[in-house]
């Protein structure tokens, strides 16, 4: 028993810890009484826990499913994680890190995502170092792109020359990346244990277990969806083939071929042998082979086009232009060089198209829908590539393409209401949300934000949603015509006429789904959105993201945007 002042002195002392060292206060006193030295019980004080900085950049949220799993993993094994989007992470703290984890996205022509660019540019300056960190990189990309995770090896590459510690090496996952990922996490998690095995180096590129599925399919029809007198072309296209495995929100990957017009007139003009043979990805190929169904001739980035100004050995001021405009526009002097210009052309790369059937309603079958993009290049018409294919592609010819998951654009549960937001062919997924939560009996409620220029010959899909309409299965429908009046009007605006309502529907729990162009409509809509939960919910600008960020967080704020 203590005497008076000593059991005091104890208390005013225990008041002051926390209960990790009341803990250890506990195994001290243990040691004492089973014998020990009380200097060896010391000794054997737990080390401090290991902190980590765990970075995510992201566009689709693929990056921030996989960062926010490593994070939990982490904290079970006793490690302290920090998570943070790119776009949050505060730059000067870079030069403070010891051991940073980052899962980065690839997009567009190898280019990091939105939430990483000022990250990505600020490792990109000179006038700082950072040797003492460790880190790993997580990259991910989709292999059918010829810049495979290129945002990724930059990082990683940047890291090295400002003298961080790789822990382990540089990592690429293709789309099915999950298990991979965890796999190397697990491998990033043994340099924290320091009785676990060095780690073993690899390849650092992880091949998807299972590759990704290719479809034998048949276009069984397809339609103009626009009016009489539209300036535009949007085409709905029916495929089929045998068993199809998709779900709402997923996207459809085509690889287009060239039009043998086009590769006639290269071939006319550089005046070269079209069965002349090449290799090609380990393919013996015909020129004509190459340029017709493996090369980019379409639309060259900036990159190629830097290239062939050095192949011709004079400027080329063009920042993208077709394979076809480039060598009317800048011929070669030399044809012979035609070979050299073949050698740095870049793969086709897939389109991906959401689709916009159900499952549930269309067995058997895949829809997608899309705007045929056409425009002027030196006052004569051009077309996208893979829009121009399958726009003359004729009705029951064969079309092979493969099944994109999208996981972060999924339908909540049946009883959930959903808002949706889509213009032009922005409702592709939603034609495909409606149906399939009419095929299922879903009892949650859906409100649609449709637009377009024209009512009378860009209602896309107008019937169909007239019809859910009619029967209840689309509770509501919200349209913005641009050009039926002269003020131009869209989403945004009549978002903020019912804003109560919209807030009325986020406050009991609707799911929010954005789809469509990247630029300027979805920040226009979300610069909306943060608007209506500012003002009706009297919050404060920085309250009302933090609203915003929780939506996203659980699951309740999606976009999918291009």
């Amino acid at each position: 028993m203590l005497a008076g002042h000593k059991l005091n002195t104890i208390l005013d002392i225990v008041k002051t810890f926390s209960k990790e060292e009341l803990a250890w206060i506990n195994g001290y006193l243990s040691g004492i009484l089973a014998g020990e030295n009380s200097q060896e019980v010391l000794d054997q004080s737990p080390t401090q826990k290991k902190k980590i900085t765990i970075a995510f950049g992201t566009e689709t949220g693929n990056s921030k499913s996989v960062a926010t799993g490593f994070a939990a993993k982490a904290k079970s094994k006793g490690i302290i994680p920090k998570l943070v989007s790119l776009d949050q992470y505060r730059l000067n703290d870079l030069q403070k890190e010891e051991n940073f984890l980052a899962i980065i996205s690839t997009h567009g022509d190898g280019e990091p995502p939105e939430a990483a660019k000022k990250f990505y540019e600020h490792i990109h300056l000179n006038g700082f170092t950072i040797p003492k960190m460790k880190y790993g990189i997580l990259a991910l990309g989709d292999s059918a792109y010829p810049l495979f995770c290129k945002a990724g090896e930059d990082v990683d590459q940047q890291f090295q020359k400002l003298g961080a510690k790789r822990i382990v090496p540089l990592q690429k996952c293709d789309v099915d990346y999950e298990e991979q990922a965890q796999n190397w996490f697990d491998q990033f998690l043994q340099s924290f244990d320091d009785i676990a095995p060095a780690f073993v180096q690899q390849s650092g590129t992880i091949k998807p277990s299972i590759g990704k599925k290719t479809y034998d399919g048949v276009l069984l029809s397809k339609t103009l969806l626009n009016g009489r007198g539209s300036s535009k072309q949007t085409l709905h296209f029916e495929i089929t083939a045998d068993e199809l495995d998709y779900q709402p929100g997923d996207a459809i990957g085509i690889v287009p071929e060239n039009s043998e017009k086009t590769v006639d007139e290269i071939i006319s003009l550089v005046k070269t042998d079209a069965q002349q043979t090449l290799v090609f990805k380990n393919e013996t190929c015909t020129i004509y082979e190459l340029l017709r169904s493996r090369l980019n001739i379409s639309s060259l980035p900036g990159r190629i086009i830097k290239q062939y100004a050095e192949i011709i050995n004079q400027p080329v001021n063009e920042l993208r232009i077709s394979l076809l405009d480039l060598l009317k526009a800048y011929p070669m002097p030399q044809p012979q060089k035609f070979i050299e210009l073949i050698q740095i052309l870049e793969p086709i790369v897939p389109r991906l198209y959401s689709i916009s059937s159900s499952p549930a309603a269309h067995e058997g079958e895949v829809h997608i829908t899309l705007a045929r993009d056409q425009f002027n290049y030196r006052e004569e018409q051009r077309s996208g590539l893979c829009s121009d294919y399958l726009s003359r592609l004729p009705v029951d010819k064969d079309l092979n393409f493969y099944i994109h998951k999208n996981k972060q654009f999924r339908l909540p549960a049946e009883d959930k209401d959903i808002i949706m937001i889509g213009p032009g062919t922005g409702v592709a997924p939603f034609r495909s949300f409606i149906a399939e939560r009419e095929a299922t009996g879903s009892s949650g409620r859906n409100w649609l934000f449709f637009g377009d220029q024209h009512f009378t010959t860009d209602f896309l899909y107008q019937t169909e949603w007239q019809n859910w309409f009619s029967t209840g299965v689309l509770t509501d429908i919200s349209l913005a015509f641009s050009r039926d009046q002269e003020e131009k009007i869209y989403v945004q605006h009549k978002i903020m006429e019912i804003a109560a309502t919209f807030f009325e529907w986020i406050e009991n729990g609707a799911f929010l789904y954005v789809c469509g162009a990247k630029q300027p409509m979805s920040i226009d809509v979300e610069q909306t959105i943060l608007k209506v939960i500012a003002e009706q919910g009297q919050l404060s600008v920085a309250d009302a993201d933090k609203y915003l960020d929780n939506l996203k967080a659980t699951g309740r704020y999606n976009k999918d945007v291009y």
